[in-house]
């Protein structure tokens, strides 16, 4: 899909080959004739690059939404609106892939970086021992989730019902919070973490901080440059926009 959702083209006031102008006043969100919330701009749904009608399950999503589209300056800037990519890959694109996107899902369960513990120094797998255990426990506890730990890199099968369990909960929602937490998954490198921001058992910036112990741990002892810094700090964005997704569809 694209990053940039299709604008109402009569309304343009410019437009260049790489940037679309602001075509609207006012962002906001209504209820939509066939059942939940469509984003509004001047009280018309912009559409999505499949050309369907943006719209989500509850107010609270669209609205997140919409407040993207009510941030925006003079240009339409798509990597200022990670919500809206969201809801129109949900749209547009999760409904006819659920089965493979769930396999997805479920993969990392089988190489979850909270599994994967180091064998030295003592401080970093006292650390990932202490950190990523109870989030292991967690999976076990409330989604029947039962990972195995392995020291060093060399790859260990998990349970084949585990395995299942995953991709049953991902069958299991629907197509929007099914997209928060494809999106999720490859960002922490953990189907764990991600199950549980998707919970609400844990906050995505913690989540994203957890994903990142190995890290963390070697940027204190080598320090970090801006720019390893900087794209660090976006990825943490993303991970604490996932959880303002999945909470504004509880």
């Amino acid at each position: 899909m694209t990053d940039q959702p299709a604008p109402h083209r009569p309304r343009f006031v410019e437009q260049s080959p790489d940037r679309i102008s602001r075509f609207w006043t006012e962002a906001g969100v209504g209820p939509h004739a066939d059942g939940g919330w469509a984003v509004l701009l001047d009280g018309r749904a912009p559409k999505t690059p499949a050309k369907a009608p943006l719209v989500l399950p509850n107010q609270a999503a669209a609205q997140l939404v919409a407040d993207e589209w009510a941030a925006q300056g003079q240009f339409l800037d798509p990597s200022t609106m990670p919500a809206t990519r969201l809801a129109s890959t949900a749209i547009d694109r999760i409904g006819q892939a659920r089965e493979a996107v769930a396999d997805e899902i479920a993969a990392y369960a089988g190489s979850d970086v909270v599994c994967y513990l180091a064998d030295h120094p003592t401080p970093l797998v006292e650390r990932q021992a202490r950190q990523w255990g109870p989030w292991r426990d967690w999976a076990a506890r409330e989604m029947g989730v039962a990972l195995e730990p392995v020291e060093g890199i060399v790859h260990r099968p998990q349970s084949p019902d585990a395995i299942a369990k995953v991709k049953a909960h991902a069958l299991s929602l629907d197509d929007f919070r099914l997209t928060g937490l494809a999106t999720a998954v490859p960002l922490l490198g953990s189907a764990v973490l991600a199950l549980a921001v998707e919970q609400g058992a844990l906050d995505g910036g913690a989540a994203f901080d957890l994903s990142r112990i190995d890290e963390l741990f070697q940027e204190e002892q080598w320090g970090v440059d801006a720019e390893a810094a900087e794209r660090t700090e976006a990825r943490r964005a993303e991970a604490q926009l996932l959880d303002r997704w999945f909470r504004a569809l509880d």
